[in-house]
């Protein structure tokens, strides 16, 4: 429940602040400018999470990043000036960064260790109803009742999620003997981090560009079918790999994925409606693929590092495919820039292979 209402407040103003700076007479780069800031800060903060979970109750910090991300919201409403826009953006990023890692160690934490994947799906639902659902409704109530509302909105909903926190019993993070201290990144982590940073990437690129690919009668349906495929994938995973193997799931939903993506190659060379079945196929793999290495990976390391890990190759991973999205299309175009994908995220799969234990 505080990760639905923590992502909502941020899910809602992602497609708004850029249309916000807009209005206040920012170009099309410095508009986008306001989300690349919450982003960086957003993974500068993680990078210091395996610390702070260290010394401080997961609880404290959990709401500390919904407050962090709801208090300041409504601020935007003072201005459109971009100086504004990126100083409540930056501390915003600062309050997600701490939400992602916090939640995702808490999956760890909160229950024993064969039902990681099940709650690793339970995890993955609360983020994923946000995006989508508030994710096209943020737009559409900006046009209903205005800027101004919809800030004070988004900024309520993470300051009352705070409030379940009080629930929840202390959070003692638990540092099994034989894996690595809370300040390294074991090289057993590699391998299930690479996997994850290759399909986000892709990810990344689809959710940018997808709509630009394909007709327009098809993209809010694909991308609608990609969402509500990712989270059927994550849960899927999670009800699987704790009865067979999580390293049993992990090649077939990284294939998956970049069968997707080849899918998706042909919808943009003019057949439109296979971008259906693409976005089936590669919101399943990505959602597989999110659940499995996230459980992989608290099996190698604690459960602060392990998080910290996974969100920066989401988050990263994501941005990057954006950007190499834009220079690989400017290159080459639509179809050949999802081809290359698709080959990319299927070279990963060797890394999949592996041993159980790490």
């Amino acid at each position: 429940m505080a990760t639905v209402g923590g992502f909502a407040g941020y899910i809602l103003l992602m497609p708004v602040l850029p249309l916000w700076a807009v209005v206040g007479g920012a170009g099309e780069i410095a508009a986008g400018a306001t989300n690349a800031v919450f982003m960086l800060v957003t993974v500068i903060t993680q990078l210091c999470m395996p610390w702070l979970l260290k010394r401080i109750d997961h609880r404290i910090a959990f709401g500390l990043g919904t407050i962090l991300i709801g208090l300041p919201t409504p601020l935007y409403a003072l201005s459109s000036d971009l100086w504004l826009l990126l100083a409540v953006s930056s501390v915003r990023g600062i309050g997600f960064g701490l939400l992602t890692v916090t939640g995702a160690a808490l999956v760890a934490e909160l229950v024993p260790v064969e039902q990681r994947g099940r709650a690793a799906a339970l995890y993955g639902l609360s983020i994923g109803l946000p995006n989508v659902i508030f994710l096209p409704v943020g737009v559409w109530l900006t046009q209903q009742i205005g800027f101004t509302p919809l800030f004070w909105i988004a900024g309520v909903l993470p300051v009352a999620a705070t409030t379940v926190l009080f629930g929840m019993s202390r959070v003692q993070a638990r540092e099994p003997a034989g894996k690595a201290s809370a300040m390294t990144f074991p090289l057993a982590l590699l391998p299930s981090w690479t996997v994850m940073t290759a399909v986000a990437v892709g990810a990344g690129g689809i959710l940018a560009f997808l709509p630009l690919a394909i007709g327009e009668s098809v993209a809010p349906a694909a991308l609608m079918t990609f969402g509500a495929a990712t989270m059927l994938g994550r849960w899927g995973a999670g009800q699987l790999g704790d009865r067979i193997g999580q390293h049993r799931i992990l090649v077939p939903s990284v294939l998956l994925a970049g069968l997707g993506a080849g899918l998706l190659a042909v919808a943009a060379w003019g057949a439109d409606p296979i971008a259906l079945l693409g976005a089936v196929a590669f919101g399943c793999g990505f959602g597989a693929v999110q659940n499995t290495t996230l459980v992989m990976m608290f099996e190698r390391t604690s459960s602060g590092v392990a998080s910290t890990a996974w969100n920066i190759a989401y988050d990263a991973g994501q941005g990057l495919g954006s950007l190499g999205f834009g220079i690989l299309i400017a290159l080459s175009g639509y179809p050949l820039t999802f081809v290359i994908m698709a080959v990319l995220i299927g070279a990963c799969a060797p890394l999949a292979f592996g041993r159980r234990r790490g």
